[in-house]
């Protein structure tokens, strides 16, 4: 065999290999979405695919569009400071929002269910979903009512996002007060988060994405310490 014939015939066999893998990870996700057993006994037991209205569909809609505000704040926060711990933390909250969006969108499409709906954000978190009702569920109460008793308003849709107004104060601020913006707007940002979260680790029935709601609660709760430390530094706190 010739030099350039076996070259070839690694970087085929290398080819495959990556391919080979990028389709076992996709067969693992769509399992793990379904929940599909390997026997006839686990496919007649495996969940129906959720509703237009249920929780698991709500809960993807919107943390979808909650997690692309996060991630808006921090490339702004990345452009208006040299901070090297600010930048880091903003470089790990866009990373894995983006990662987790993408999954929540990815089951949208698996499910064939819209990415969009016109009615009230987080309407999911209200009664009548799983016999659960909303004084069950701790620190969530003021979420009851019509949708979550939350006002959209300056594009603010849901609780803890920021408003337009706000976003136009981060992306005109530098430097420390940059920094003392984005720390405090995210604080609200992930308390939002993690109480949507906390929504969908009671009401969602799909054990995939209960147990992504459940890492993001235990994720954005570290974080929190983390950025009420950062700001204590700053000589700033949250807002109360």
């Amino acid at each position: 065999m010739t030099a350039g014939r076996h070259i070839r015939r690694v970087e085929w066999v290398a080819g495959s290999a990556v391919v080979l893998a990028l389709l076992f990870a996709g067969a693992a996700t769509v399992a793990s979405a379904r929940e599909d057993g390997s026997g006839a006994d686990r496919v007649a037991a495996a969940p129906r695919t959720p509703a237009a209205d249920s929780a698991d569909a709500g809960f993807a809609r919107d943390m979808a569009v909650h997690h692309q505000q996060a991630v808006e704040m921090s490339f702004i926060v990345r452009d208006r400071t040299k901070d090297e711990e600010v930048r880091r933390l903003a470089y790990d909250i866009a990373n894995t929002q983006a990662n987790q969006r993408g999954m929540l969108l990815g089951w949208l499409d698996l499910w064939e269910l819209p990415k969009t709906s016109a009615g009230q954000p987080m309407a999911w978190m209200t009664a009548g979903h799983e016999g659960h009702s909303m004084n069950d569920m701790d620190g969530m109460d003021g979420m009851a009512g019509t949708g979550t008793g939350y006002r959209a308003h300056d594009g603010s849709l849901m609780p803890g996002m920021a408003t337009r107004t706000e976003l136009d104060r981060l992306r005109s601020a530098s430097g420390r007060a940059a920094e003392v913006q984005y720390l405090r707007l995210m604080t609200e940002h992930h308390k939002g988060g993690v109480d949507m979260a906390r929504g969908c680790a009671k009401l969602c029935t799909v054990k995939a994405e209960k147990r992504l709601a459940g890492g993001m609660v235990e994720a954005q709760r570290s974080e929190l310490d983390e950025m009420a430390g950062m700001l204590a530094a700053r000589g700033s706190a949250p807002r109360s």
